[in-house]
């Protein structure tokens, strides 16, 4: 099924996960861990964070076949206590490390009311959502912060890129309205959607980067001669430190000078620090109560007046769950230049084309 648009190709989120799955299959990851990264990219897709799907795939690719992810790996906890653990991610696939993470989280948060799972020793793991959703699932608040990887920002005032665009997510169930679910990076724009935009030969608005004379940047192609910007100046900047100093230094990942930028680098460990934190609102309050009190809360915030030039008030997440509404119902779009790479991925590695829906 081809849609409107002639760029644009539409297929079941099934198909891309099947894709993703055979391809890694192809490359030596074990069945069971193409499968659950398949998923999960997969997921990232359906949602609308097409950064983060399967337009990765070619990267990752590429990094196994240089020999820069372990592909069967030792995915352990090193320290623990009752509400928190340090989990060595032995340079594993970042899918499979931050799903053992949050499970184990949602799983010590359930006696412990509140739990943080550290790491050290990942790699790339799609959007921050991913990882927020899963304590949801099991009724909890979840959270999830990352060192980026690769340094888009420098610090506030300072020209030499020190700063990724470290993400945070933050998920909060509802009753009967749609859960309340922040993703965003520190930086104005995430790195991948200027790769995407590279990608389709299309510009980028204003704002979103600056070159190393303070102009703005808006060709994606020559994103290397500029920095992103952080949200809100010197606050945005703050905020991509501290996280940087909670999702990698507490952990001992890269932070600063020493992470790896992926992008360029597909031989050496990344070394990638991220954390969860599931709460338990069981533990604080009655559940349904919270949720219904969370219910209250979106209403409250819809039904606000808008300002000229607004048709609605949009909560943290709504445009990721309308997309994902439409794309189960009818299909999730790729670009053609997407779909070349990967018909190159498919040849090269003797798998079937991805197929259309």
């Amino acid at each position: 099924m081809i849609s409107s648009e002639k760029t644009l190709s539409l297929f079941s989120q099934s198909n891309i996960a099947n894709f993703i799955e055979s391809s890694f299959k192809a490359v030596g990851m074990p069945n069971r861990h193409a499968k659950i990264v398949g998923h999960l990219m997969s997921e990232a897709d359906v949602s609308g964070a097409d950064g983060h799907g399967v337009f990765r795939l070619p990267g990752y690719i590429r990094r196994i076949k240089e020999g820069g992810l372990n592909l069967n790996p030792d995915i352990r906890v090193e320290r623990e206590k009752s509400g928190m653990a340090l989990v060595n991610g032995d340079n594993g696939q970042g899918h499979l490390v931050m799903k053992f993470c949050a499970d184990l989280a949602t799983k010590k948060a359930k006696k412990s009311g509140v739990a943080w799972v550290g790491v050290h020793h990942s790699n790339h793991a799609g959007p921050a959502s991913l990882y927020a959703k899963i304590p949801l699932s099991e009724n909890m608040i979840g959270i999830y912060v990352a060192i980026g990887n690769a340094n888009h920002l420098p610090p506030w005032g300072g020209t030499e890129m020190l700063l990724s665009t470290n993400p945070i997510a933050i998920a909060v169930p509802g009753l009967s309205e749609p859960s309340i679910i922040l993703d965003m990076a520190t930086s104005v724009a995430a790195y991948g959607k200027v790769k995407t935009a590279a990608q389709r030969g299309e510009q980028m608005p204003e704002g979103w980067m600056i070159d190393r004379q303070g102009q703005p940047l808006t060709d994606p192609t020559k994103s290397k001669d500029g920095f992103l910007l952080p949200i809100g100046g010197p606050k945005g900047y703050g905020l991509a430190l501290m996280f940087g100093l909670l999702a990698g230094t507490l952990n001992s990942a890269a932070f600063g000078k020493d992470v790896i930028d992926f992008n360029a680098d597909f031989k050496t460990e990344t070394n990638t620090g991220q954390f969860v934190i599931a709460i338990d609102i069981a533990s604080f309050s009655d559940l349904d109560t919270f949720k219904s009190n969370v219910d209250n809360v979106y209403r409250t915030m819809k039904n606000s007046p808008t300002l000229p030039g607004f048709d609605e008030v949009l909560l943290p997440g709504e445009q990721s769950y309308k997309k994902r509404m439409d794309r189960i119902k009818n299909g999730i779009p790729l670009h053609d230049e997407l779909l070349e790479v990967l018909a190159k991925i498919a040849r090269d590695l003797g798998i079937e084309q991805l197929k259309i829906t």
